[in-house]
């Protein structure tokens, strides 16, 4: 197979309209903060998940690299405990009580935040969506959501699956933890490709909580109460990805092979496991979007229009080749 390296562009949807923000400058901080856009130094709350893995680390390390003192922020990042809502919740009002004057937050869980956003919107408090969305979608309750696209990102997996079976396979997808936006919308891209395909069969589908360990314990049953008769996984991240992989090569199985597994995220572990074949095919979820934050908490401040969703570019990775091309640079 040719190295191939795909982009996926799904510009239509960050164009989707924009948002006149008409409060947000005026957010009644004490703490000096001026949030103006004038040289003064704005306060930013960073509702954080946390200790979740490399892309986590990745996503949350750039953004505090990117609104530091010297860009004019003072950036306050609260990671959620054991992650927690509650203790996202808790920092997020207190963000509000101290009257800051932007919050960025990445949700735990996508449900149950209508009460925190109202608190926000009433204190004149805006905030921005970084990664993952929320449920109910009210769009009037924030200023935009930052991420790449999920479901475009999945559908790409499953397209590729079905180019790589065009007779089918019996197939197990390992989930992130229940709840979680990106989860559901990980799911949807994908089942609205292999959904309708009769000829994939769905053995099933697990959490195993973003992490290789419980990504290896749950291919080892998989494959067992299937005879081995599994040809595909997807692991809607590399970490599990790389822990099906190890599963299969314990089950006397040759990963790229026998079983082929297909990822989403494309840090370094991961594009280090599809350039020595363990992983089939890697779909990147673009971790590294501060600078783009940035711009966004500039103009928000500033009273400017913002777009309501900003969609984050990201490729796709199909070869060893074209892995080993991209290691060099990658910075995640």
């Amino acid at each position: 197979m040719s190295a191939r390296k795909h982009i996926i562009r799904t510009a239509g949807l960050a164009a989707v309209g924009v948002l006149s923000i008409g409060l947000v400058a005026c957010s009644g901080g004490d703490d000096g903060a001026s949030g103006d856009g004038e040289g003064g130094t704005a306060t930013i709350g960073f509702v954080a998940v946390g200790p979740e893995g490399a892309w986590r680390e990745a996503n949350e390390n750039n953004i505090q690299e990117t609104f530091t003192e010297d860009a004019g922020y003072e950036l306050k990042f609260a990671p959620a405990t054991n992650n927690d809502q509650k203790s996202q919740i808790d920092s997020f009002t207190t963000f509000v009580d101290e009257g800051v004057d932007l919050i960025l937050l990445s949700a735990t869980e996508a449900t149950g935040w209508e009460d925190s956003l109202e608190y926000a919107a009433e204190a004149e408090i805006p905030v921005v969506l970084l990664d993952r969305g929320i449920e109910p979608d009210n769009t009037d309750l924030y200023v935009t959501r930052i991420a790449p696209n999920n479901v475009e990102v999945s559908s790409a997996v499953a397209e590729w699956a079905e180019g790589e079976f065009p007779d089918g396979a019996n197939y197990f997808t390992l989930e992130g933890p229940a709840g979680v936006s990106v989860v559901n919308e990980r799911n949807e891209g994908f089942d609205a490709v292999i959904g309708d395909n009769s000829d994939f069969t769905k053995l099933g589908a697990q959490t195993a909580n973003w992490t290789t360990d419980e990504g290896r314990s749950v291919i080892e049953t998989v494959l067992k109460s299937n005879d081995n008769d599994v040809q595909f996984i997807f692991a809607q991240n590399d970490e599990m990805g790389i822990g099906a992989a190890q599963a299969v090569t314990e089950a006397g199985l040759t990963p790229g092979e026998d079983v082929k597994i297909a990822s989403i995220d494309a840090t370094k572990n991961g594009m280090e496991a599809l350039a020595a074949g363990e992983l089939s095919f890697v779909a990147e979820y673009n971790p590294l979007f501060g600078e783009i934050a940035l711009d966004v908490v500039e103009k928000t401040l500033a009273g400017e229009e913002v777009e309501p969703s900003i969609v984050v570019e990201s490729a796709t990775f199909d070869s060893s080749e074209a892995a080993e091309e991209a290691l060099p640079d990658r910075k995640f």
